[in-house]
């Protein structure tokens, strides 16, 4: 909750997600941004969850949303 990644629920109808948190250090949210995309660039197994997480049917966006928490 610190670094506002912390998971609220945001589900509506048949779809069970979650959203970050929007409290905590709003200074430490983009840097938190920054290493999962750099982690995408550069780390093999990373991507490999990335991929594994679309094909389980997620979003991009919420595969990376998975990462941040």
């Amino acid at each position: 909750m610190l670094w506002g990644a912390s998971p609220i629920q945001a589900s509506s109808g048949k779809t069970q997600r979650h959203r970050r948190n929007r409290g905590g250090d709003r200074q430490a949210n983009p840097a938190l941004h920054r290493i999962v995309i750099a982690r995408l660039r550069h780390d093999q197994p990373t991507r490999d969850s990335l991929a594994r997480r679309v094909r389980e049917g997620k979003a991009n966006k919420e595969a990376i949303r998975c990462w941040k928490r």
